[in-house]
């Protein structure tokens, strides 16, 4: 599996330097850029595979690099941030991000998450996600026939279930916040709609965490949203 290329924002050095030497000593190729301006240009030239993110740059801040790459690219964007407010996480997700890692974080769950997203692009490189049926572990979508299953049997789920996991399977490894699910499955994004969300996701994880092979498919991150996990053939999800 080739490593992708990683483009690294960040204007405090001792921190850029921790982290392309994290990649260096892991294989990954990488670039780096101090400033908001120099990571949209070096995204528009340098074609990297997944951006590293900092918000507190010193010309533009960090959400408005996400929204500008995010008008023309689908460039994976993993935010490594100070901030540790919900409502920044959601900011930052709802304009794109692909990913929130708050600092300090440790050098393994970066790794873990740059695996998450290579498989995330691998996958659609290979057009999986995109197929008309959608295999993760024991889980089964066959979009076209509205059919699922699970460890081989057929899961009856509510329209709106079906709908919510389609919606995590089309995201697989990313983070979706509240606001992106709910605007996807209802078209609003109220207070009734959020509310609504959190019964229909209990009822759906209820429905795939039953039985004797359950699977722990879906990650909740509290006051963000929800994020469908890459499980592999007779293995664990990833945390």
């Amino acid at each position: 599996m080739n490593k992708p290329t990683i483009l690294v924002v960040e204007d405090d050095s001792s921190v850029r330097s921790l982290i392309t030497t994290t990649l260096k000593a892991h294989g990954y190729k990488f670039l780096t850029a101090a400033n908001g301006e120099m990571a949209v240009m070096m995204a528009s030239s340098h074609n990297p595979d997944i951006m590293l993110l900092d918000l507190g740059l010193p010309d533009i801040d960090g959400v408005e690099v996400i929204r500008r790459i995010r008008e023309w690219s689908n460039l994976p964007i993993i935010v490594l941030s100070a901030r540790s407010e919900d409502s920044d996480k959601i900011e930052a997700l709802d304009q794109g991000a692909d990913d929130y890692l708050t600092k300090p974080f440790s050098v393994d769950e970066l790794l873990a998450r740059l695996r998450v997203t290579q498989r995330r692009l691998n996958l659609q490189a290979s057009g999986e996600v995109s197929s008309s049926v959608f295999v993760n572990g024991p889980l089964k979508i066959d979009f076209a026939a509205g059919c699922v299953w699970l460890n081989d049997e057929e899961l009856h789920l509510t329209p709106i279930e079906y709908k919510l996991l389609c919606v995590l399977a089309h995201n697989v490894g990313k983070v979706l916040t509240h606001t992106a699910i709910t605007q996807k499955v209802w078209g609003s994004s109220q207070e009734n709609d959020i509310a609504s969300l959190r019964v229909y996701m209990a009822s759906l994880r209820k429905k795939l965490e039953s039985g004797a092979h359950s699977l722990h498919l879906v990650q909740t991150h509290v006051g963000v949203g929800y994020r469908m996990l890459r499980v592999e053939a007779d293995d664990s999800p990833e945390e």
